[in-house]
């Protein structure tokens, strides 16, 4: 296959804490504006391969590619996008929000193109991927190619600017849920099916896109990370049965959460997740570590993978570990409900680093879980970090002390790494802030159980271990006690400093 396949994807998930090393003032917020310069800097300064950029729930610059091409010529004469960087739009879902924003995308692919020819860039469309999140049936995939087709035909009709228009667009599906993904084959082959009888042609390869954050904020982290590796093993069975080179993406953060994919565990995340071929690298991963730390860490990825090889789980264990994944998330969710609320004013006071749509409902969405209306998984994770409940451990402790022998010996054949993930967010529990918190409401006992249980299963004490720790478990147990939203969202910028993610 001649196409490079990204193995390095800058994101702009917002889960810093600290400032962009770009910026020369003390404001880890970025502008809309200045996204364009911050993926420049992403490809030139840290070698990224790919940056997603982002039309969901999002204000996105339609100005990108003229930017990028007008501003860092000389860069991209030599890197061009479309084959040695890639700009991979993700767009938004209409069948879960308004697109108000998905004709100005599809509309900036195509003049993008127009554009780079005028520039002389004749080999490669600069944009020729999109990413469809929350994809739940292959008929999406199929009918965002003909709105694209529709777009670029009416566009070389009726504006027609001396090159032939490209009409293909390669889907890129995001699967996000714990269902989604586990039956991700059955719509990819679907869409196989549809995509020769549809276009008269067949597809060389496929990217699909695995979510780490929201399914750990649906149904909780034990469920997600199975779900993960579930989604993995059959993505390999299902390109052994096709012989169609499959190429995943996982979208995961710096927090153990949401993924745990930060500068000082690669070793880790690369023996967790095997046949990865490309990993978001978010916020926190490039801006909360130095530069020094951030670069190798990028080269020692991008070397594990393109070694990693998928790890096929055989059927018994794959029956074992979904039941596990379904009683952990039933037992998560009944932790979690009667403490939502309480949560609620550390989510209204969580500091933002994005331009984010506001109009939740109306332009956005809102992720809903049991009737509650949930933030988005940085928030909700971020939140939690910042009361001194490190979110691994809802629900867990419980189920893992109510697995039989075998259950427990096939999860840790499969998930290597569970003492040492544990070990490490375990550090930031506060005791301190729990016993206000189960004063205010008892529901909160709850969690007792769930450390105590992984404590002993694993030999840890939960608590912090140095001074840096110490003072955000202080910080989360003052934070529990006040009411001022604006000492709130100090509290938190400065907890999120410490641990070295926001969410």
């Amino acid at each position: 296959m001649d196409r490079k396949i990204p193995n390095i994807m800058g994101t702009q998930h917002p889960d810093n804490a600290g400032v962009p090393f770009f910026k020369d003032h003390q404001n880890p917020f970025v502008s809309a504006f200045r996204e364009i310069d911050e993926a420049y800097q992403n490809f030139s300064v840290l070698d990224a391969d790919e940056y997603m950029w982002d039309w969901e729930g999002k204000h996105a610059d339609a100005s990108v590619i003229d930017r990028l091409y007008s501003e860092h010529y000389e860069y991209f004469q030599k890197h061009p996008l479309g084959k040695d960087k890639f700009l991979t739009f993700r767009f938004p879902n209409i069948w879960e929000e308004k697109g108000y924003s998905l004709m100005q995308a599809m509309t900036t692919i195509l003049s993008a193109e127009d554009f780079a020819l005028d520039l002389g860039f004749k080999e490669e469309r600069p944009l020729f991927e999109a990413i469809l999140p929350m994809t739940q049936s292959a008929d999406q995939l199929i009918d965002m190619e003909d709105k694209f087709a529709s777009l670029s035909h009416y566009k070389t009709k009726e504006f027609n600017t001396g090159h032939k228009d490209s009409d293909t667009l390669q889907m890129i599906p995001l699967f996000e849920g714990f269902e989604s993904q586990l039956h991700a084959p059955e719509i990819l082959k679907k869409y196989l099916e549809m995509y020769h009888q549809h276009f008269g042609r067949d597809l060389k390869y496929m990217r699909v896109f695995l979510a780490g954050s929201d399914s750990a904020l649906s149904n909780g982290f034990l469920n997600s990370i199975i779900g993960n590796k579930l989604a993995l093993t059959r993505l390999a069975e299902f390109e052994d049965e096709t012989k169609l080179p499959i190429y995943p993406i996982a979208g995961m953060g710096s927090t153990v959460f949401r993924g745990g994919l930060s500068p000082m565990m690669i070793d880790r995340y690369l023996e967790e997740f095997p046949g990865l071929k490309t990993v978001t690298i978010q916020s926190a991963f490039r801006y909360d570590y130095p530069l020094d730390v951030v670069e190798p860490a990028i080269i020692k990825l991008r070397e594990g993978l393109q070694k990693s090889k998928f790890q096929i789980i055989d059927k018994a264990d794959q029956k074992i570990l979904l039941e596990i994944a379904k009683k952990a998330a039933a037992e998560y969710h009944e932790t979690l409900d009667p403490l939502i609320n309480d949560l609620q004013p550390i989510f209204d006071a969580f500091p933002k680093r994005r331009d984010r749509h506001q109009h939740v409902g109306i332009i956005g969405y809102s992720r809903d879980v049991d009737g509650y209306k949930m933030p988005r998984a940085i928030t909700f994770t971020g939140a939690l970090y910042s009361v001194g409940i490190p979110p691994e451990f809802l629900g867990t402790g419980r189920i893992l002390n109510k697995l039989d022998d075998k259950e427990l010996t096939t999860l840790m054949k499969y998930y290597p790494n569970i003492k040492q993930d544990y070990a490490h967010v375990a550090k930031y529990f506060s005791k301190d802030a729990l016993e206000a918190l189960q004063a205010k409401n008892p529901a909160w006992h709850a969690v007792d159980e769930d450390i105590e249980a992984v404590e002993k299963l694993f030999d840890i004490k939960a608590g912090p271990q140095d001074e840096d720790q110490q003072k955000h478990a202080d910080l989360a147990a003052d934070l529990v006690k006040i009411s001022d939203k604006e000492t709130k969202t100090t509290l938190i910028s400065r907890q999120a400093v410490l641990r070295k993610f926001l969410g």
